[in-house]
């Protein structure tokens, strides 16, 4: 089985910060999720610019209409006070994130290999993988790498005009899984 996977983070230069996750596999499921930990103050401004407007609202706190920092704040905070039980809100912590990323990727056949897949995908399987905390904590059927559209891309000389629009929201990891996937296929044909 073949899974489509984007994050969002924050890059220090020196650490990896997860803001969300979006995961497709070929089977039609899909998985979205957003972390309560990171750290909000951290954020470039391109992040804050591109990648934060996407963030979803928690159902119960949805009082602003409009994106903004100060709303963000107020669903982390409320987040890691527990305080949500709401099952489609997409706010989790780190341990109920790893919680539901391996359960999501748990196979239905113990020998079962999953293939995951990624565009210029190196952090993004580097976020996934600190879920589990070290290298050697993660479980012995997972891959030890992600395969990149962009080596197909640069194997065969196209780029991005050569590609089919996207659709949905940039920066906005589960639309990005989506259109990984859809890139996939497309270099497939």
């Amino acid at each position: 089985m073949r899974y489509f996977l984007d994050t969002e983070f924050i890059d220090d230069g020196h650490a990896i910060d997860l803001i969300s996750i979006g995961i497709v596999p070929d089977d039609g499921r899909e998985l979205y999720l957003q972390s309560v930990e990171f750290n909000i103050d951290k954020a470039s401004p391109w992040v804050r610019e591109n990648v934060l407007m996407h963030l979803g609202l928690c159902p119960s706190i949805m009082t602003q209409p409009l994106y903004s920092l100060g709303t963000v704040y107020g669903a982390q905070a409320q987040h890691k006070m527990g305080q949500c039980a709401l099952p489609e809100c997409p706010w989790r912590t780190r341990k109920q994130l790893l919680y539901e990323v391996a359960a999501f990727f748990m196979p239905t056949d113990e020998h079962e290999k999953f293939e995951l897949i990624g565009w210029c995908a190196g952090y993004d399987f580097v976020a996934l993988c600190q879920l589990f905390g070290t290298m050697m904590d993660i479980p012995y059927h997972y891959p030890h790498y992600i395969k990149d559209v962009q080596y197909l891309l640069d194997e065969r000389g196209l780029d991005d005009s050569d590609l089919p629009p996207p659709e949905g929201q940039a920066h906005n990891a589960l639309h990005d899984a989506r259109y990984i996937q859809d890139i996939w296929q497309y270099l497939q044909k």
